[in-house]
């Protein structure tokens, strides 16, 4: 199914692109995606064989004509017609890669301990965009199981910036710096502490 995915998504980009409108077919896309994910049981109904293709096709028309593109339209379509409605999220998401190479879009995962406010998301998307040297779309999570700061994953790689890990990384100096004979002592000095008390 990724495979067909993967070719209506590279035809529907190449028609976008050729219009040059490969942001509104994106847009069209997320919308039809909410859409689906609000209502999940139009997709069912979508996706039924026993209703007719023009029934469901015209379906398609009279939520979305007004507003997406025609090659938007006309894909969800199409998609409805041969069978691979189910397929319209993989569509989208293939298609998603497609427009972020194109554009040079890189997308990150920003986790943090507590609600970024704008300005602090603006400044993280500046800081990794300089890094990157791409445009920077990002999706910020919250997990209230870090310590504090920010933990960043973008293009395979983890960019730690939590409290948690730069403690763990003050831990791993300072354990370095303590030679073992040292080590040893302290340890003793800690037994015999525990004795006497």
């Amino acid at each position: 199914m990724t495979e067909i995915a993967k070719e209506y998504a590279e035809a529907l980009f190449a028609l976008a692109k050729e219009g040059q409108n490969e942001q509104a077919i994106s847009d069209a896309l997320h919308l039809v995606s909410q859409s689906f994910t609000e209502n999940p049981e139009y997709v069912e109904f979508l996706a039924s064989p026993g209703v007719p293709a023009s029934e469901r096709t015209a379906a398609l028309e009279a939520v979305f004509t007004d507003k997406m593109p025609e090659y938007a339209l006309s894909f969800t379509q199409l998609l409805c017609e041969k069978g691979h409605i189910r397929s319209f999220f993989a569509c989208m998401e293939e298609y998603d890669l497609l427009y972020r190479a194109s554009m040079e879009i890189t997308v990150a995962k920003v986790v943090s301990a507590v609600d970024l406010n704008d300005g602090e998301k603006e400044a993280i998307l500046k800081k990794l965009a300089d890094m990157s040297g791409k445009q920077v779309s990002a999706v910020f999570e919250v997990d209230e199981n870090l310590l504090g700061g920010v933990v960043v994953h973008m293009d395979g790689n983890i960019l730690d910036g939590s409290l948690r890990h730069r403690l763990q990384e003050m831990k791993e100096v300072m354990e370095g710096e303590i030679p073992k004979s040292e080590k040893g002592s302290l340890r003793a000095d800690k037994s015999t502490a525990q004795r006497k008390l």
